[in-house]
């Protein structure tokens, strides 16, 4: 008896078994130039959220992820080194899976107000990752300390989230860091003595908005800052030490909407100081002469506050009008009432 040839049911199992891992995995040729590993990691980020962000749509399973609006891949190696999404009704929470895009530079995940949670651990495998910016959602528990561990970090944006609890001091191990965004949480404590340690460059600070209590450390007042601004906390003391005439650099100092309480007499200003709000606090004092004399200075609000004496004439000072110095104690002149002679 003639043995029949089996080649043909081996052939038959073989597409059958080829058309099977076709249907569990894409095959290579369907992701074009995406890589296997980041379009598993991508697809772990979409299938935790309720896709509803027209970015989001564009990720369209088994297809080139290079492809996908928010996503870049690096032209040379092909793997996804910048995620880029915002503004939507989405909701759900950041997949560990961003963790596994380990040539990412930039995160700018941002304006979901629905997406909550925590931040993933797993973004310290990042070792190249720059930008990490998740603003204005509604993220929320403590600030992780393991942050400090993407040394590579320049922007740090976590403004317009629910994060609570006091904020890590180990952020200023970050030794490129050139702006750190905190502000509008719910943070509570102190800022911590060490911000004005920072061992690499000083980044500018944004930490209003929150519930912070106490003094500003004076080691703050050792930076040389562009941009600070600790307005709308519960800030008391002295905040005379952030000022100093030969920080060249600094241009920006919001301190508005605390409890402060100094002598502005004596202070003494940067001399490319462009924005200065001390508004809403318990300052007193006089208002230095030197202040007409500050050629870079556009924005100046110092009202609400317990000031006295005669505001400075002259200068750059007929640019403010009687809304940068009413509701003092008792200061006058020119743009307020006329000074009464003795």
């Amino acid at each position: 008896m003639k043995m029949q040839n089996p080649f043909p049911l081996y052939y038959s199992l073989f597409l059958f078994f080829l058309a099977t891992a076709t249907m569990i995995s894409p095959s290579l040729g369907a992701l074009g130039k995406c890589n296997p590993s980041d379009y598993k990691a991508l697809m772990g980020i979409k299938n935790s959220l309720d896709i509803l962000n027209t970015d989001l749509l564009s990720w369209v399973p088994n297809t080139d992820c290079c492809h996908w609006d928010g996503i870049k891949c690096d032209s040379k190696t092909n793997r996804v080194n910048d995620l880029n999404i915002f503004a939507g009704d989405t909701t759900g929470q950041i997949s560990s899976t961003l963790g596994d895009l380990p040539y990412l530079e930039s995160i700018v995940f941002t304006r979901f107000g629905f997406i909550n949670g925590s931040i993933p651990q797993s973004i310290t495998k990042l070792k190249h990752l720059k930008v990490l910016d998740l603003g204005d959602m509604s993220l929320s528990g403590p600030i992780p300390t393991f942050l400090n561990q993407l040394t590579n970090l320049t922007y740090l944006d976590l403004s317009l989230n629910k994060f609570s609890g006091s904020i890590p001091p180990n952020l200023s191990d970050l030794k490129n860091m050139g702006t750190i965004h905190l502000d509008r949480n719910r943070l509570t404590g102190s800022i911590p003595e060490s911000f004005g340690k920072f061992t690499g460059t000083v980044p500018d600070l944004y930490l209003s908005s929150n519930k912070l209590t106490g003094p500003i450390p004076k080691s703050l007042g050792s930076l040389n800052i562009r941009y600070i601004d600790l307005s709308r906390n519960k800030l008391v003391g002295d905040a005379s030490m952030l000022f100093n005439p030969n920080h060249d650099l600094t241009t920006h100092i919001d301190l508005s909407g605390n409890q402060l309480e100094f002598d502005l007499t004596k202070v003494k200003f940067p001399k490319n100081l462009n924005w200065l709000d001390l508004s809403h606090n318990k300052i007193f004092g006089g208002i230095p002469e030197e202040i007409k004399y500050l050629e870079s200075l556009e924005t100046l609000k110092i009202g609400y506050n317990k000031l006295c004496g005669k505001i400075p004439s002259g200068g750059n000072m007929q640019r403010f009008r009687s809304t940068s110095f009413f509701h003092n104690k008792c200061l006058c002149g020119v743009p307020l009432v006329s000074c009464k002679r003795k």
